[in-house]
């Protein structure tokens, strides 16, 4: 797999936080560990000074930060802040706050763009609004954490609670859902050539580029996190393109795959696979 390009601010929370994530799976010790770690406080130059400038240029990184220490979550959500669901709006205030680690506990989390040059956006320093989702594929709903960049600071605005239906990329990860969890749906979801990179099935030292066939696509299949999962949402998306790009991140290991799909006679199919 090919590794995350990570700014200054996310190596230095990479350290810190090294015990803290854990992969799909992980065990009831790993998960301690986490919750360990989700204490750890910033480094002492930042305790009083916030963060970094360079933690706030990349949504990315600053992300990291919001998501493993309560301090600076605190500090970096306005508080009393909106919890829409429907036409009901609860306000929450500072006290009554607890720690949201968002994704840090589950390992990876997801982008989905339309086409592969999207995801320059991830490095895009003018960017001012992000909208961080969890998303419950089975149960159609879908929870939005709304984060804007005032003045070169990032900070949690709004939580809304919504059905999943109403996503822009709905009909997709509707397809993506079945895609992931039934292995015969997913082999009838393969173009008759997928192109690869990545690493040999038959060699673990070894790298493998070229095209791989349906009837071999066992031997290739990746584990894909299913039901409830993390999308970060850069904000441009398009509901009737024919092509979609999937991004599956890694958070403790700084890993990733891209899986990218096409459209055709009315039936997504995976057209590439890179590790």
């Amino acid at each position: 797999m090919k590794r995350i390009r990570f700014t200054q601010a996310a190596v230095l929370l990479a350290l810190l936080m090294m015990q803290a994530a854990s992969c799909i799976g992980g065990s009831s010790s790993k998960n301690a560990q986490a919750e360990e770690a989700e204490e750890e406080p910033l480094p002492e130059r930042y305790e009083n000074d916030d963060l970094p400038p360079a933690a706030d240029e990349l949504f990315d990184d600053f992300v990291y930060y919001f998501a493993s220490n309560e301090q600076l979550q605190r500090r970096r959500t306005v508080f009393p802040i909106a919890v829409k669901e429907g036409k009901k709006t609860t306000m929450i205030e500072q006290e009554q706050w607890t720690m949201d680690s968002i994704f840090m506990n589950v390992g990876e989390y997801l982008l989905i763009f339309d086409k592969p040059e999207e995801r320059e956006m991830i490095n895009d320093t003018t960017m001012k609004k992000v909208v961080v989702e969890k998303l419950f594929l089975n149960a159609d709903s879908m929870k939005q954490y709304q984060f804007e960049r005032k003045e070169g600071r990032w900070n949690l605005c709004e939580i809304r609670k919504q059905r999943l239906q109403g996503h822009p990329n709905a009909a997709f990860l509707k397809f993506y859902q079945q895609f992931a969890s039934d292995s015969a749906f997913q082999a009838n979801s393969l173009a008759d050539e997928i192109a690869f990179s990545g690493a040999d099935p038959e060699d673990d030292f070894a790298q493998m580029d070229g095209f791989i066939t349906p009837d071999s696509w066992e031997a290739f299949a990746p584990e894909l996190p299913q039901d409830s999962i993390y999308h970060i949402d850069y904000g441009r998306h398009d509901a009737r393109s024919k092509n979609k790009v999937l991004v599956i991140c890694g958070i403790s290991n700084g890993m990733e795959m891209e899986l990218a799909f096409q459209q055709k006679r009315g039936k997504w199919k995976l057209t590439r696979l890179t590790e």
